[in-house]
């Protein structure tokens, strides 16, 4: 999905909105339309089922879309406001913290209007449908990815929406794999396939995955060698630290 410079919104339909809106558009052009057209049937979203089973407090899709930037540590506030009193023109504003101002949510960085339709596309997705999301980490930085893993689930296990994601990201990966292994969602329930184009045509392969998030069949080079590259940085910063011992001076080390 791509990021929109757009500043003003305003409802397809104004006063003929669709019972269960819920597309966004193919880039995510219309996210903040499904917001605004929400609001003819508010608090219809619940963010989880306790150990009883029972559904959690419905909210409105707004505040469930809100919970989420904040949990990601995007923003701290999120507000769909009319340009003026009676206006059917909306702009959306955000806070990067409780003492910054508010500020037009294209104003805020490339990954927060990024992420906003993708979260809009999971919250509203009505139970039992299958969700497509093409590289969605992209312009988030890591942790957030790691987040984005975190409600990619919730939405799979609570909301029973199939989620099929292509992606990139180690950090959306390990996190996939961390929720396995806490039993926050089953291996049974997760499938994973590797890509490979080497050949000159893609052949996917599954990628197999225990109760304990350990994956058996990792492809060749799947993330590069990590151990050997922190290996070879020790090895070198050891070698420079000796080389500058042997010529009498100190290396600074913030």
């Amino acid at each position: 999905m791509e990021q929109s410079s757009q500043r003003n919104y305003s409802p397809t339909f104004p006063g003929r909105i669709s019972t269960h809106p819920h597309d966004v558009g193919e880039n995510g052009e219309k996210a903040v339309e499904v917001l605004l057209a929400s609001r003819d049937e508010p608090n219809r979203n619940y963010r989880s089922r306790g150990k009883s089973g029972r559904k959690s407090k419905l909210i409105s899709l707004e505040v469930h879309v809100a919970q989420w930037l904040s949990e990601l540590n995007l923003v701290s506030s999120f507000d769909v406001h009319p340009l003026s009193p009676n206006s059917d023109i909306y702009r959306v504003s955000v806070r990067r913290n409780q003492n910054s101002p508010s500020v037009f949510l294209t104003d805020v960085g490339f990954g927060v209007s990024q992420i906003l339709p993708v979260l809009v596309l999971l919250a509203s997705a009505p139970e039992g449908s299958t969700v497509l999301l093409e590289q969605p980490e992209i312009h988030l930085h890591p942790s957030v990815q790691s987040g984005l893993a975190d409600i990619i689930i919730e939405t799979a296990v609570h909301r029973k929406v199939q989620v099929i994601v292509e992606s990139h990201s180690e950090h959306l990966l390990r996190r996939l794999q961390l929720r396995t292994a806490e039993g926050k969602v089953e291996s049974d329930d997760l499938a994973l396939y590797f890509c490979d184009a080497s050949t000159g045509e893609s052949i996917s392969s599954a990628l197999q995955i225990n109760l304990f998030g350990q994956i058996s069949n990792w492809p060749p080079d799947f993330f590069g060698d990590p151990f050997g590259e922190t290996a070879s940085m020790v090895k070198a910063g050891l070698k420079r630290k000796r080389k500058a011992e042997s010529q009498g001076s100190q290396l600074k080390f913030d």
